[in-house]
Formats: structure tokens, sequence, C-alpha cells
């Protein structure tokens, strides 16, 4: 049995689970905004997936998954406590500068509601006043509140259709927290490319410094293959060794956006033969045991 034992798994949702994985020198090692890279099995395709926590007493580090794509469907289907991963890699990526800021502004939507968290645990930690804004689509969707409330002097939670919390985009817990505390030093956002976006359009006219984590597609995770390369201002950075995180204000989401739906289609058709083949697995197991009762 290979050394990455899942030794727990919580569903948040039909598509959203986590998984704690035992790794104690990752453990000690993980710092904010860093990831790993995961393999199923020894065919399985390599998956990049930011730390969600790290405990290094207990040795375990935390992956917030959500079952989008072939791989990440699969895992949610066999990834179970007692069972391990066929290969982790990492702490990988630059950490997350936790800087002196006196009042920081902790921004997460949909998945990247987990992710955020190390940061907004990590800029308490260093004594800053720490607002949290999180989003999501509708209260059964809201997790980790409670561990949100216990690092962060203040909680913003938005949902789309108004559920809980204020109705709306996070953008609209920016604005919210802006015209409180016009102090703010700094903004971190995580999640969908769209939604980064908009982070640093709600926080470019007031001139304050927004980081965000990048996501781009990757293979190998040390710049050699060139695929998870973004534009930053007028250069090209690779996000696996000079981020995750850069200056949402220099980004070309644009361009990250038109790369990341290239490969939409060839992830739909990966998605589809799994399935299929899935079915057909299920199906000869329905035969057998058919066979074997008469």
């Amino acid at each position: 049995m290979a050394n990455y034992e899942i030794v727990g798994r919580e569903d948040f949702s039909d598509v959203t689970y986590l998984l704690e994985i035992h790794h104690p020198m990752m453990a000690r090692a993980a710092k904010p905004g860093q990831f790993v890279i995961v393999m199923l099995n020894e065919q399985g395709e390599r998956i990049p997936l930011t730390i969600a926590d790290f405990d290094r007493d207990k040795g375990t580090i935390t992956l917030v998954i959500q079952a989008v794509g072939k791989t990440t469907r699969q895992m949610q289907d066999e990834c179970r406590v007692g069972s391990s991963l066929y290969a982790l890699v990492g702490p990988m990526g630059v950490p997350s500068p936790i800087s002196h800021a006196r009042k920081v502004l902790c921004v997460g939507g949909g998945l990247g509601v987990a992710p955020i968290f190390p940061q907004a645990r990590g800029f308490k930690e260093t004594g800053a006043y720490v607002i949290g804004v999180v989003g999501f689509r509708n209260k059964n969707l809201v997790f980790w509140d409670e561990k949100f409330k216990r690092c962060c002097d203040e909680l913003i939670i938005c949902t789309d259709d108004g559920s809980v919390g204020i109705k709306g985009l996070v953008t609209a817990g920016i604005q919210q927290a802006i015209e409180k505390h016009p102090d703010i030093d700094e903004v971190v956002a995580i999640g969908p490319p769209i939604m980064m976006k908009g982070c640093a359009d709600a926080t470019r006219p007031y001139k304050i410094k927004t980081m965000v984590s990048l996501n781009p597609v990757m293979v190998d995770g040390t710049g050699m293959c060139g695929g998870c390369r973004v534009k930053i201002g007028d250069q090209v950075k690779f996000a696996c060794v000079d981020g995750p995180d850069f200056d949402g204000h220099l980004v070309d989401f644009d361009d990250l956006m038109t790369r990341l739906g290239r490969y939409t289609q060839t992830e739909r058709k990966a998605l589809e033969h799994w399935e299929k083949s899935c079915r057909l697995q299920r199906e000869v197991g329905a035969r057998v045991e058919s066979a074997n009762q008469v």
C-alpha cells in the first residue's frame, strides 16, 4: 500500500468533497497558497490541487475537490477512508506572502473558499484584522463557515439566491467591506477566473493591492512543459513555479480563460469515455451476479 493514506472524507454536496491525507512530512512543510500534484493510480493523470488546510500535529493535509472532470469524478467514487493515493507530490508553488498588512480582505468563491482559509488563518496569526468574504450559489452549499468565523474578525457570506447572507456575488461583499473599512491594505481572492477578474475590477478604482491564485492547466509542475504559462502585465510567467499567486491588476484573465477553454472538449470526451466504461463494468458485474445466483 502507498504511504498516502486517506484518513478522512467529508462530502459537502453531490460534487464537492474533502479528503484528509496522512503525510507528516508534507504537513510540516506546507504553507498557505501552495499546491500538490495527485495521481489516483499508476495510469492516472497528474492533477494539481491547492492545499486547503494542513495539520502539523496530526500530520495531515486537506484537499477540497470538485468532481467536474474524469479524474476528479473517479476520485469521488474511489477515494474512501482507508484507501490510498498512488502519488502525491508537493508542496509546490511559491507560498503566499503573508504580509504585515494591518487589515486584509480574504475572498473565496465556490471551491476557492477552501484554499483561501489557510491564508485567512495566516494573516490572523500575524495580528492582522481579517475580513472574510465567501460566496456560494445557495445556503445548502455553504461549508467551513464556522472555521472562518474562528479566524476572521468579520465574515460576509454571499449567495446567488440570497438564501443566506447577502444576495449577490462576492463583489457585493467586497464593496460592502470597502465601504465599511476604507483602510483595507490588501485583498486576496481565490476562485474561478471570472470571479477573480471581478474582484480585481472591484478593487482597482481604490488602488488596493489585490493578489489572486491562478489555476491554468499543469502537467509536470516544474515549469518544463510550459502548459501553465500566463500573461502578467507585459511578461509571461509559469504558474507552477512563479505562482500560483499574482497581482490581480496585472493578470490577463481573458487569455487565461481562453486557454482553459481549449481543453473543454478533450476533458468532456475523457469523462464520457470513463462513464461509459463504468456503465459497462456495472452491467457485466450485474450479469455475473445473476448467473451465480442461478
